[in-house]
C-alpha cells in the first residue's frame, strides 16, 4: 500500500519508473508504476503535485498500471503561487493547449490518444482508463475516439478559459464520442464543485446536452473541500476545485473521498470486471 508522504514538501516520485516516450514525432516524460490495465492520469494545472501523485498512487494501489504524462510544470514540486502563475500562463499561449477554444480539440489530445493505444498494447486487458484535471479535464473525451479508451473521467474541466459553457472539444468528435457511448454501453463520470470559478454549472450543462444521460455529473458542495491546500490553490484559484486532489479531505464520509473511490471503482468495473 502507499507509504505515508509529505504533501507540503517536493515529492521525488521515486517510486514511479520515468520513460521518455515518443510517438507522433513528439517525445514526452511518463512515469510509469504498478500492474494490471492501464490509466492514464494527466495531471491538472500548474503540474505533477504530491496531491497528483497521491491519486496516482491510489490508482497504482487499486490495481493498476500508471501512466502519468508529464505535460506542464516542474514534476513533483509543490504547487507555489508564483511558479504556478507563470506555468499557468505559459500553457495558455502554448501550441499544445487551445486554451480558448470552445469547439475545438487541443493538439495534445492526439499524442495522448497515441499514448492510450501504446498502453493497451502494452497492459493488455479490455482497454484504458483516463482521468483528466483542470487544464487536462476535457482531455479524456477527446481520447474517446481511441479504442482502447474505454473509462473517461472528466474532473472540473476548465477549457476553455473565456466560456463557461465551453467544451474545448470538436465538435465532430463529440458527435462520434456520443455514438461510441451508447453503441458500446459506456459512460463518462464527471466532478466539479458547485462554486468552481473555473468549472462551472454551464459547462456540465451543454456537456450534458451533448452526451446525454451518458454524461454522469457529480456536483459536491464547497462545503465538502478542503479549505488548507497549497499556495497556488489559495492564491490563484481561489475556489473549490480539485476534487480528487488539493481540495480532497482524506477522511471517512468526506464527499471527497467517496468521488475517489467511485472513480477507482469506475475503472474496476470497465477493466478489471471486463477483461478479455
Amino acid at each position: 500500500m502507499t507509504p505515508t508522504r509529505s504533501l507540503n514538501e517536493d515529492d521525488p516520485l521515486d517510486d514511479f519508473i520515468p520513460r521518455q516516450i515518443t510517438l507522433d514525432g513528439i517525445e514526452k516524460k511518463v512515469y510509469l508504476m504498478g500492474q494490471g490495465p492501464a490509466v492514464i492520469v494527466m495531471t491538472e494545472m500548474p503540474g505533477i503535485s504530491p496531491h497528483v501523485a497521491r491519486f496516482a498512487r491510489w490508482v497504482r494501489d487499486a490495481g493498476f498500471t500508471v501512466y502519468m504524462p508529464s505535460l506542464f510544470g516542474r514534476d513533483g514540486a509543490v504547487p507555489q503561487a508564483e511558479e504556478g502563475a507563470a506555468v499557468f500562463k505559459r500553457a495558455c499561449v502554448s501550441a499544445e493547449f487551445r486554451a480558448f477554444a470552445s469547439n475545438a480539440s487541443s493538439p495534445v489530445t492526439q499524442w495522448l490518444r497515441a499514448l492510450a493505444r501504446l498502453a493497451h498494447e502494452e497492459c493488455g486487458g479490455p482497454g484504458v482508463g483516463a482521468i483528466g484535471m483542470c487544464f487536462t479535464g476535457n482531455f479524456a473525451l477527446s481520447m474517446m475516439m481511441e479504442p482502447a479508451m474505454l473509462a473517461p473521467v472528466v474532473c472540473q474541466p476548465s477549457l476553455p478559459l473565456d466560456d463557461p459553457a465551453g467544451m474545448n472539444v470538436a465538435a465532430d468528435e463529440l458527435a462520434a464520442v456520443r455514438q461510441r457511448l451508447e453503441r458500446e454501453d459506456l459512460s463518462v463520470m464527471a466532478y466539479r464543485f458547485d462554486g468552481d470559478r473555473f468549472c462551472k454549472a454551464e459547462r456540465f450543462a451543454a456537456f450534458s446536452q451533448a452526451l446525454g444521460e451518458r454524461f454522469v455529473a457529480r456536483v459536491l458542495p464547497d462545503s465538502a473541500a478542503n479549505p488548507n491546500t497549497p499556495p497556488f490553490f489559495a492564491q490563484v484559484v481561489a475556489s473549490p476545485h480539485s476534487v480528487v486532489t488539493a481540495h480532497l479531505i482524506d477522511g471517512a464520509g468526506q464527499p471527497t473521498l467517496a468521488a475517489r473511490d467511485e472513480i477507482l471503482a469506475f475503472f474496476a468495473l470497465r477493466l478489471l470486471d471486463r477483461r478479455r
